[in-house]
């Protein structure tokens, strides 16, 4: 293994405003989060972060299955708010397609404020009521499954030169399955899928009430913090779309004002000047990925519909990006170009189905991976 010489991001999911409940604190608690290894690799580290949160998290306890997670040798560690810590490099030898369980335990109040909802075949976690992170297994009797991803942002692993990651960018669309079919198709090569995504995000707006918190930070102020991936060497960008669906009117939803539409012109120039630019200056190569049908969305119309169809020729054209992979020409119905194909309609008209993921992922792995035209 003298080759592996190079830290790459294998696993990496944004952080953001978990959802404001009943109850934001946890107590006793063990998360456990399986991740597949994509590479294999000598050494690990992980990132943590409690980046949305207002108060100190203390994990009390960290493993990577029965091995000691530590930071500056500690086995316990405390995220400051607003903060992310990443750990000691661990010995830890892995053979890709090797699962590893990532737990932590939280033995006093914990502000569960840092977390993100993902899905998809390989995005799934546990949380257990008790200490049993360095058990071999969780008790059925105290355990439930979750796809809220609590403070583990970013896994890296020390790997062979030639591996790279590539970023899917976006909002719930891109906390869905889409990424995890990616990861599937292309495993076995030297590219790791690392997702950064937050549901309900905008390019140039956030919501500052508890009601859409959970809908996470603006464009400008994710970005610089997400594209912190080792080893990163593409970004998808797949985002825009609650910019043009949100606003209903302050009549309507005193939350959502006509003033946060944005044109399709400020669309275009906040790309460029939040993502396209920044990314550029790291060295990446930046993939436009247009935006998906929303007919018969709740929100839709026709003039929502001209800005989407507009915007989404301008991803497709201007020189400013690397490429283009067109999901929307991936899921869009041949008869009814504003609509989902038959089968590809979660059911919301926003969001795709399973099938549909899977095409988007088929659309990405066929530009980036294959490279072909």
């Amino acid at each position: 293994m003298s080759d592996n010489n190079k830290w790459v991001a294998c696993w990496g999911n944004a952080t953001s405003i978990s959802n404001r409940g009943e109850a934001i604190y946890a107590k006793d608690l063990t998360l456990r989060y399986p991740i597949r290894m994509c590479f294999s690799g000598r050494m690990l580290r992980f990132r943590f972060s409690n980046l949305t949160g207002t108060e100190p998290v203390t994990l009390d306890k960290v493993f990577v299955n029965h091995t000691p997670i530590t930071f500056g040798g500690e086995t316990s560690v405390s995220l400051m708010p607003g903060k992310e810590q990443e750990s000691d490099a661990i010995s830890y030898v892995v053979e890709r397609g090797d699962i590893i369980e990532v737990s932590m335990y939280m033995a006093g109040y914990t502000q569960m404020n840092s977390g993100t909802l993902i899905t998809g075949p390989l995005s799934k976690g546990f949380y257990a009521y008790g200490d049993f992170a360095d058990a071999d297994e969780l008790p059925l009797d105290l355990t439930r499954h979750t796809n809220w991803f609590f403070f583990l942002n970013t896994i890296d692993i020390l790997t062979s030169a030639d591996n790279h990651a590539i970023v899917c960018y976006g909002d719930s669309i891109t906390a869905q399955s889409w990424p995890d079919y990616m990861a599937q198709q292309s495993f076995g090569t030297n590219v790791s899928i690392i997702r950064r995504a937050v549901s309900g995000t905008r390019i140039l707006r956030q919501y500052d009430c508890i009601t859409y918190q959970a809908y996470g930070l603006k464009g400008a102020t994710r970005f610089p913090l997400e594209m912190n991936v080792a080893g990163a060497s593409d970004v998808i960008i797949q985002h825009g779309i609650n910019d043009i669906i949100h606003p209903v009117g302050t009549d309507v939803n005193p939350f959502r004002p006509w003033s946060d539409l944005p044109t399709v012109e400020e669309l275009e120039r906040g790309v460029e000047e939040i993502y396209v630019k920044p990314a550029k200056a790291m060295g990446l190569k930046v993939w436009s990925g247009t935006l998906l049908p929303i007919y018969g969305w709740r929100t839709y119309n026709e003039n929502r519909e001209t800005m989407r169809q507009t915007f989404n020729e301008w991803l497709r054209t201007s020189p400013i990006f690397d490429g283009c992979i067109d999901f929307d020409a991936a899921v869009r119905s041949d008869t009814t170009p504003k609509a989902f194909a038959d089968g590809f309609d979660s059911g919301d008209h926003l969001h795709p189905s399973e099938r549909a993921y899977e095409a988007m992922a088929q659309a990405a792995v066929h530009k980036l991976i294959c490279n072909l035209p």
